[in-house]
């Protein structure tokens, strides 16, 4: 039997492509095609049992209430999401007990990959940065893949007893460090001409690695959503990353 999915962003660029994916397979159903101006009352009528929502930071709070509160689970690819928002979606699910939630910072593969080595890697180097390299109509900075990374990083410095990195800077312009999340600081570029990109660098004595993922298409997204929502449908409560999905 078929899961009948909704897409929302739907004439978006990842939506566009979602839609496309959704349409190629023979075990899911694309019943609603939703963008700005349409009613979610849509994701109701079509009998949607998931969402894949590609919107907008200032929009996909109230999709996702809208959801779960009627009982459709929801695959986030839309980033922006802090604790605070992460605690609000867990208090809508509390109400739904069999609705899933999957809010994943990246869908590829490779970038879900990418993340956990740079965790492992961060245990046995004094020193790590992120570059994160995205076209110009991103609307968030960073990245939810490099603030996603720079978590584990920490995560992964903490439980290995990391010193504090060294760096002896004491004057700077603003910004030129980077933005910190957690101890890693991540820059930021946005450029015509990329798609998704991140590098993660490690450095210790006498040697650096670097890790690194680049999205050529996003077209490359896909068997990640269609994971996600295959999975979601048996996964209730909240799930944050793709990697959980994933036999690691």
């Amino acid at each position: 039997m078929s899961i009948k999915v909704a897409v929302l962003g739907a004439r978006g660029r990842m939506g566009t492509e979602t839609v496309h994916a959704i349409e190629k397979t023979s075990d899911l159903e694309l019943v609603a095609q939703i963008d700005l101006g349409d009613s979610l009352d849509l994701l109701v009528s079509s009998g949607a049992q998931v969402i894949v929502d590609f919107t907008h930071p200032d929009s996909v709070m109230a999709n996702l209430e809208f959801a779960i509160n009627h009982g459709i689970n929801v695959v986030v690819g839309t980033t922006g999401f802090n604790d605070a928002k992460l605690a609000r979606v867990q208090e809508l699910l509390a109400t739904q007990p069999k609705v899933g939630a999957l809010i994943a910072p990246n869908f590829g593969l490779g970038a879900v990959l990418m993340m956990q080595f740079a965790a492992q890697a961060a245990k046995y180097f004094e020193s790590v940065e992120i570059i994160e390299l995205h076209h110009p109509n991103k609307a968030d900075a960073p990245s939810g893949t490099a603030t996603r990374t720079a978590e584990l990083i920490t995560e992964a410095r903490l439980w290995a007893s990391k010193d504090a990195m060294p760096d002896a800077t004491t004057s700077a312009l603003d910004g030129a460090r980077g933005a910190k999340v957690g101890d890693v600081p991540i820059h930021s570029v946005r450029l015509r001409g990329l798609v998704a990109h991140q590098e993660v660098i490690l450095g210790d004595m006498g040697e650096t690695l670097t890790i690194r993922h680049d999205s050529i298409d996003r077209t490359g997204f896909m068997p990640g959503v269609l994971l996600g929502i295959r999975k979601v449908v048996e996964t209730p409560g909240l799930t944050f990353g793709l990697e959980h999905f994933l036999e690691l």
